[in-house]
């Protein structure tokens, strides 16, 4: 079993995989069926009340030359959520990352993640009123933070794989010139390292650009923005 770090610590290490399958909550993200097997998230509450969210799989496995027969698609976004923190880009915290596999069965699996209190997906902030309500200073804000993240996470050479605006998360607190915007990643199970960094932000940009609803004018200042802090142009965008 591979364990990253759990919250109570009450519970015997041995016994935490256990702990954290066995509980409950709502479906955010019904269960799905594909890479051989099941996957959805649930939101669950910690014995500290500290809101949750447990992706929970069974047979869920992608392979590649390391893993030629199959790892469970947790383990891989855990390594990425320990390598973006490591570059200081903004991911959900980790509570507690497990897997076992049944001699006869599958393998089950678990991701278990802090809420990212205060945030929101972008477009909800676009729906409702955000921009317009906190004016265009603190937009050009948001876009500078969602572009420096996005640049270091490149730079690191990781590529998110699954770059949908639904992923990027928001923050925004404050007003006027005291105003702060935070960007948060979510989703990625997909995320791996690339050869190089300009692979990476190639991949991730273009397919961000075809998944969002960012206007010419807004997607040429979050470009300008993530040039700057990328380090070079990035063709094709």
């Amino acid at each position: 079993m591979a364990v990253q770090c759990a919250a109570e610590q009450e519970v015997a290490p041995q016994d935490r995989f256990d702990y954290f399958w066995n509980q409950r909550g709502e479906w955010v993200e019904e269960p799905n069926v594909r890479r051989g097997g099941e996957s959805g998230v649930q939101r669950v509450t910690g014995s500290d009340g500290q809101l949750l969210y447990a992706k929970r799989q069974t047979g869920h496995i992608y392979r590649s030359w390391l893993h030629p027969f199959g790892r469970p698609t947790v383990l891989r976004e855990q390594d990425a959520l320990i390598g973006l923190r490591k570059l200081d880009v903004r991911v959900p915290d980790i509570v507690f990352c497990g897997a076992q596999r049944d001699p006869v069965h599958k393998w089950r699996a678990l991701l278990v993640t802090k809420s990212l209190d205060g945030f929101d997906e972008i477009e909800n902030w676009y729906a409702g009123g955000g921009r317009e309500r906190h004016g265009e200073a603190v937009h050009d804000l948001v876009l500078k933070d969602l572009a420096e993240n996005l640049a270091r996470m490149h730079k690191g050479r990781w590529q998110h794989g699954c770059i949908y605006i639904k992923h990027v998360f928001l923050r925004v607190t404050g007003e006027g010139e005291s105003a702060k915007a935070e960007i948060a990643l979510i989703d990625l199970e997909k995320c791996r390292q690339r050869m190089t960094a300009s692979r990476a932000a190639t991949h991730d940009m273009k397919q961000l650009r075809r998944h969002s609803s960012f206007s010419a004018a807004d997607w040429e200042k979050l470009v300008y923005f993530y040039e700057a802090a990328f380090g070079s142009a990035i063709k094709g965008l």
